[in-house]
């Protein structure tokens, strides 16, 4: 703590103000032909950094070799993170780097590196933390100005001009009259990012208790927004990991107040205008506690992850609402964010035409021409009414109240509506289509990709719609054929880009999308291709001094970062530890079982104090602290049995089968060429064999 008071003390007496502000967008860019100044970010193939190909600033990419150059030239080094679809980017862009006399500031006494946070998502955790050591918020633009070594002076986010150069002008004056002291203030918030990194391994298992993760629940329940849904706060984000999580702790635990949470949750946001009634998919997040109002921005990880909650919710709860939400998600995943050759891309913007939402919202009188007679039907279950205008007299299309209620007040049967609402969305997706599309980062990033692919084998499991596995497998291709050659990953690829190394991330999701792909297929090729990236993690990301997993393979930051708390995505530690944990139950690998635990362990305090941060580990918690079931199905019809069991939803519970003899300890010796045989085991401890489903899941039931 008094690192930190010493480091406030000095911002405040700097008195540098920053602005946190978290939306997105992008505006128009302009033709090859208005451009007066060109850097060299002209080279680079991210969206992000393109967009900034034609300030005058003379960006440069990311690169080691520049702060050698720094040192050489006795430079300062100004970092400036921000991503495709950042709204405040742009507009500090369009204020500040636009602009010929902030230019020339920047040019003659800093060198400038543009970051596209989302290629290079290492170099933004860093300097995120550092920012928070500081008590401001993060967010981007996140505008860095460090030592020659890379170790910050000022972090802060957007800010206009004129403040903008006073930071410049007071900063470079303070490094130019006193670098002994720059120098000792940068070292001291270097070592306190060093800090937070820092974690002293735990095998304390007897702490992984049920009443532990109570304990955990229960602080995060006074956070609840028990009437709207989601956690209270003025903003609301769809976080799939924490609901997965809750929902079964909710099932595990018989707690009927989380179940009700969870469910109303996800009825108000399949309700709300976060989701896209009309072309499918989720927005960025609601900009109100209501739901109503999203930031327009849609992103691959977010709409990856809510397919495998809608469907997960859907095996649970049987709601027609959540299955039409997964088949809408991937329909539009499928045609508005699918490369050509199979992987998709990053994010589609929340702005056309300079306006954020423009693409997606309607006033009453384009309605009214599109839906005619319709048109107070579609305004009673859309509420388009005055009192609901958002901007400009546009409306965000959202329902409320229960679908039964209204299909009663207006007389009407489901098939009947069913067919009205599907004869609403063609027109209004046919009149969208002469809009101005928002603009799409086309980026094919591994990580986010394997999350759909997991997204889209889960799916699969539920519903059997043979399609969504087509696609599961298509993007698994697509990354093995272009992302991957001779034990590497890349994050981030785009024809002809500087092919990034690939991230803690990148592996620990596409092995679990691999092992959601081998748990949908019964294929062999992808637990070994799970086992392989597997070895992959342990060798080059290890991090003996915590016991996780080190977020870059090679050191080049000024921290070694290890990142444990779950956010839009789940951190890549707790991803590996589940993964540990399924290999180790589907190959009696007690070592992988052992360190998996030491790893939930390690971070047991902040599991249970921010439970909410650390829901994908709450997810590991579950499966060490209750019963965790093996259901292998050893047999020629196993693939049959094994989509029947994926219908009936069983917390704890992994689905393997194989339709010919294997040497995997769960099918050794299991197989028999005239019958297939179900077996319910425990620790590898097993039932007698069952030929029924009804059969397995009364095992379950009485294990």
């Amino acid at each position: 703590m008094p690192k930190v008071k010493y480091l406030l003390r000095f911002i405040y007496r700097l008195a540098i103000c920053s602005i946190f502000v978290f939306f997105s967008c992008k505006r128009v860019a302009k033709t090859q032909s208005e451009h007066m100044f060109t850097n060299d970010l002209v080279h680079e193939t991210s969206p992000y950094l393109l967009q900034h190909a034609h300030n005058p600033v003379e960006w440069k990419a990311w690169s080691p070799e520049l702060f050698d150059t720094a040192k050489k030239d006795n430079k300062l080094v100004l970092i400036s993170i921000g991503y495709s679809s950042c709204h405040w980017c742009h507009v500090m862009e369009h204020e500040t780097f636009e602009d010929e006399e902030v230019a020339k500031l920047m040019n003659e006494n800093f060198i400038s590196i543009k970051v596209d946070r989302e290629e290079r998502p290492d170099v933004d955790q860093v300097y995120q933390t550092a920012i928070q050591l500081l008590g401001q918020n993060g967010g981007w633009p996140l505008n860095v100005i460090a030592l020659p070594s890379g170790k910050p002076l000022y972090l802060g986010t957007y800010l206009p001009k004129k403040q903008w150069s006073e930071v410049l002008s007071k900063i470079n004056q303070m490094y130019t009259d006193d670098p002994d002291n720059a120098k000792t203030y940068a070292d001291q918030l270097a070592a306190g990012i060093q800090e937070t990194n820092f974690l002293e391994p735990s095998s304390d298992f007897e702490k992984l208790t049920k009443e532990t993760l109570k304990t955990g629940v229960e602080n995060w329940q006074q956070r609840w927004d028990l009437d709207l849904g989601g956690n209270i706060g003025q903003q609301k984000f769809m976080t799939s990991s924490n609901l997965m999580f809750l929902l079964d702790y909710a099932l595990l635990n018989e707690d009927k107040t989380a179940l009700k949470h969870v469910k109303n949750t996800l009825d108000k946001v399949a309700n709300g205008g976060i989701y896209d009634h009309i072309g499918g998919g989720f927005f960025r997040y609601s900009t109100d506690a209501k739901w109503k109002v999203p930031h327009f921005e849609k992103m691959l990880y977010d709409n990856a992850q809510a397919i495998s909650l809608y469907a997960k919710a859907y095996s649970v709860f049987k709601e027609p609402a959540y299955k039409t939400i997964v088949y809408e998600t991937i329909g539009f995943l499928e045609r508005e964010m699918k490369n050509t050759k199979g992987g998709y891309y990053a994010t589609l913007d929340a702005d056309s035409e300079g306006k954020e939402g423009k693409y997606y919202v309607w006033t009453a009188d384009e309605l009214s021409t599109i839906l005619g007679d319709d048109m107070p039907l579609f305004s009673a279950y859309y509420n388009i009414e005055s009192a609901n205008v958002w901007e400009d007299d546009n409306y965000v299309l959202y329902k409320s109240g229960n679908e039964t209620d209204f299909l009663k007040t207006h007389k009407l049967t489901t098939e009947v509506f069913d067919a009205l609402k599907q004869k609403w969305k063609e027109k209004l997706l046919a009149a969208k289509s002469n809009r101005v599309r928002p603009n799409t980062d086309d980026k094919i990033i591994t990580s986010w990709n394997a999350l759909l692919i997991k997204g889209l084998a889960d799916a699969y499991a539920v519903f059997g719609d043979a399609s969504f596995l087509d696609s599961a497998v298509a993007t698994y291709n697509f990354i093995e054929a272009n992302s991957y050659d001779k034990e590497h990953l890349v994050h981030s690829y785009k024809p002809n880009s500087k092919r990034t190394e690939g991230f803690l991330e990148d592996y620990a999701f596409l092995t679990a999308g691999s092992l959601a792909l081998y748990r949908a297929t019964l294929n062999a090729k992808y637990i070994d291709f799970a086992t392989r990236l597997t070895a992959i993690v342990e060798r080059d990301f290890s991090d003996t001094d915590s016991g996780m997993f080190a977020f870059n393979k090679d050191q080049q930051l000024i921290s070694k970062i290890i990142k444990t708390n779950d956010g839009d995505i789940p951190s890549p530690n707790s991803v590996m530890a589940n993964n540990l944990l399924q290999l180790g139950h589907i190959n009696y690998n007690l070592g992988f079982l052992n360190q998996s635990k030491t790893m939930l362990t390690t971070v047991l305090p902040l599991v249970t104090e921010y439970t909410d941060s650390y829901a994908n580990w709450g997810s590991l918690f579950l499966k060490v602290a209750h019963p965790y079931y093996e259901v292998a199905v050893v047999g020629k019809e196993a693939e049959r049995l094994v989509k029947e069991l994926g219908k009936q939803y069983v917390p704890n519970t992994l689905i393997v089968g194989t339709t010919q003899a294997s040497e995997r300890p769960l099918f050794k010796d299991r197989y028999f060429e005239d019958a297939t045989y179900i077996y319910v085991c425990q620790n590898q401890s097993c039932k007698l064999p069952v030929k029924t489903v009804a059969a397995a899941l009364k095992q379950l039931e009485n294990f």
